[in-house]
């Protein structure tokens, strides 16, 4: 029988989120939810108070700001229009992108942060009569993909290729997740939850003392419908997958992970992968690279790396795991 679950929050912790509270005990939660990133983000927390969750959307509003393509006064979108031109930008500007080229080097441009001019030809929110764009133009922007064109200098980031352009969505959610992390470590907070857009970042476990349990969404069913859970304390949880932003297009299924190679769409037999680590920036680019490698190569990355692992789930809704450690209870 199939499991209905999400971020495993109890429904009484779920209503008193909504109570306001200056100081609530240990075993009490607040939570506070806002749009950004064009998705919800969540933050739940216990033992703090409503002023440091509202700083936690005020991060959030405030990255959303410097690192969205599709905001033209960001600090990316600046650097997209310089056409090779130095650009100065922020401290965190400037890490996000040196981070997305570090796992550019670790999946040799499977993840490939200038994947842009392709990304910016497709449009995976129009619903009512989706476009494949055209082979040549696409073919155009692939030649423009790739990390290694992208020279950060302390904060100044200059594109060897004037056609280049940057686009961090693959990894900007995962690195504002840890950032949000570090901040409620700073206030004192040793037990929250952490939901943006479904990267899930656990600080620590439950007040309770149990682990936060965290429902694997079933591919191209009804959201809510979890093929898998797995139980962590104070590590992330991500997944990529194509039923996430897709359309069909004359019997063939177009979606969002994009082979920087080609452009087009990734077809390598999988439906998703999820990424079990203690850095959401970590998780954030490796479920997308290893959704871009597929399952033989995919896994053969997860294992090269200490402190990782991952749940891949097949085009024909195998489940494979990277070992035997994974906490994780199979709901199929």
């Amino acid at each position: 029988m199939k499991k209905k679950m999400l971020a495993l929050t109890s429904a009484a912790l779920i209503a008193f989120s909504a109570v306001s509270c200056t100081s609530p005990s240990e075993s009490e939660s607040l939570s506070e939810t806002g749009m950004y990133f064009d998705t919800v983000v969540t933050v739940e927390a216990w033992g703090t108070t409503r002023e440091v969750l509202e700083d936690c959307m005020d991060m959030c509003e405030k990255y959303e700001q410097l690192f969205s393509a599709h905001i033209e006064t960001s600090e990316i979108s600046e650097i997209n229009r310089a056409a090779g031109r130095p650009v100065e930008v922020s401290p965190e500007t400037a890490e996000l992108i040196q981070l997305g080229c570090r796992f550019g080097e670790l999946t040799d441009g499977k993840f490939d942060i200038t994947i842009a001019p392709a990304s910016m030809l497709w449009d995976f929110h129009s619903a009512d009569n989706p476009v494949v764009p055209d082979s040549g133009k696409l073919k155009e922007a692939a030649s423009h993909i790739d990390y290694r064109c992208v020279h950060v200098d302390g904060c100044t980031v200059t594109l060897s290729d004037p056609d280049a352009m940057i686009d961090p969505g693959g990894i900007a959610k995962g690195y504002i997740a840890d950032r949000i992390k570090e901040y409620l470590q700073s206030q004192g907070v040793g037990h929250a939850l952490i939901n943006l857009g479904g990267n899930m970042l656990a600080v620590g476990g439950r007040y309770d003392g149990d682990d936060f349990r965290i429902g694997i969404q079933e591919p191209f069913a009804d959201s809510g419908t979890v093929i898998a859970a797995v139980s962590v304390s104070d590590a992330s949880v991500v997944s990529s997958g194509n039923y996430e932003r897709y359309f069909e297009k004359d019997g063939v299924l177009y979606h969002h992970i994009l082979d920087p190679d080609t452009g087009m769409p990734a077809d390598t037999g999988l439906y998703q992968v999820t990424v079990l680590s203690e850095s959401s920036a970590e998780g954030d680019a490796l479920s997308t690279a290893c959704f871009l490698l597929g399952p033989e190569k995919g896994m053969e990355l997860i294992r090269s790396l200490d402190d990782v692992e991952a749940v891949f789930v097949t085009d024909d809704m195998e489940i494979l795991l990277s070992s035997t450690d994974i906490p994780v209870e199979i709901l199929i």
